[in-house]
């Protein structure tokens, strides 16, 4: 029996930087809460951008941000793991040296510098994060629970040399073809999951995840019911189980209207 289920967006649920989630997945997650099975969203995203693309049910699911460095549910952080500001300083400035748009995430906002205007706009109108713009991203206040890079395409070529520098002092996982999320060592959303299970009382024997990217690996093996996307990277789909429908193709819905018990 399928008792919790944990679900990527981007890439999984939307494509890449979308915010509109078909209605019918509200109703479904609601009919499943009714039986006793618990939603959680896990992505790289801002635990803001959850709640707005999840606003219906916004007060019924859980957040699992950041890629798990970040747990919490609507109103309230569960758990929060931060990054040594030190090395998340280091980071923002090698980002920079590399030609690369930084963009550093405290627990309630994300950080971009002043000159990003159209990065800024982007992230506000499509991902809608809550967002400051600032001078100097390397000098913004702590706490850090995530510094990524970011790139329209090819990021994981062009950032081949930070993260080999960087390899062992944080967690770096490739987003997509534009993002290199790093958080502290041992963050992923893998533990993410980890983590609501045991706080639930509920087995990896009745969890059922969905995803797409590299960052979803960690949490295919926290799940018997591991499901990539039809348009999932290769390497996602040798660590799941299981396969869905593409993203674009409303996969996951399918899959969780199997559930309902009429």
């Amino acid at each position: 029996m399928v008792r919790l289920i944990v679900s990527d967006i981007d890439g999984t649920l939307l494509e890449d930087g979308g915010n509109e989630l078909d209605p019918e997945l509200f109703q479904v997650i609601l009919k499943l809460r009714n039986q006793g099975v618990q939603f959680a969203a896990a992505t790289g995203r801002q635990w803001v951008s959850i709640e707005r693309v999840f606003d219906p049910v916004k007060e019924k699911i859980f957040y699992l941000s950041d890629n798990g460095a970040y747990v919490g549910i609507h109103g309230r952080n569960l758990y929060l793991n931060t990054v040594e500001p030190k090395l998340v300083r280091q980071m923002v400035q090698d980002i920079q040296k590399a030609g690369l748009m930084p963009m550093v995430s405290g627990p309630d906002m994300v950080y971009l510098n002043e000159t990003d205007q159209e990065f800024y706009e982007w992230l506000v109108n499509g991902y809608k994060f809550r967002v400051q713009q600032v001078k100097d991203v390397a000098k913004v206040p702590e706490p850090f629970i995530k510094v990524s890079a970011y790139r329209p395409a090819d990021i994981e070529e062009a950032t081949r040399n930070l993260r080999e520098k960087y390899d062992g002092r944080l967690k770096i996982t490739i987003s997509g073809d534009m993002w290199m999320d790093c958080m502290a060592p041992g963050v992923n959303k893998g533990e993410a999951v980890k983590l609501l299970q045991e706080s639930l009382g509920i087995l990896p024997e009745e969890t059922m995840v969905f995803g797409d990217q590299m960052n979803d690996i960690e949490m295919m093996h926290q799940a018997y019911y591991s499901f990539a996307v039809g348009n999932a990277r290769p390497e996602v789909k040798a660590a799941a189980r299981f396969q869905a429908d593409t993203n674009v193709r409303g996969g996951v819905l399918k899959v969780l209207k199997l559930l309902i018990q009429e």
